[in-house]
């Protein structure tokens, strides 16, 4: 079962590399999932029309943490921010790993 990780930063445009790594290393894993970017601005609508399991927030966003926890409270979204050293080694193993553990 396809699972969907959406990854949110400031702007949108940091992680867009850093989703091409994880859907190399999902691939390599033989994981399947649906991975995406979107700027803090565009999360509301993903959550509200779509099927989120995990989302991950850019280390530049960390002070959001709270206020995206209370939005999906009730949903069981997994959220946590990315490490800042994986985020910028651009480590789409790591990063992945971690949306795979929020969703278990």
């Amino acid at each position: 079962m396809s699972k969907t990780i959406m990854l949110v930063c400031s702007a949108g445009m940091s992680t867009s590399l850093l989703v091409s790594k994880m859907k190399q290393a999902a691939t390599e894993k033989g994981f399947e999932a649906k991975i995406f970017a979107v700027s803090a601005n565009e999360a509301d609508s993903y959550l509200e029309n779509g099927e989120v399991d995990v989302m991950l927030l850019g280390p530049q966003i960390r002070f959001m943490r709270r206020q995206f926890e209370e939005k999906v409270s009730d949903k069981g979204i997994g959220v946590d921010v990315i490490d800042m050293r994986d985020y910028g080694m651009m480590d789409g193993k790591k990063v992945l790993d971690k949306a795979i553990e929020l969703i278990k």
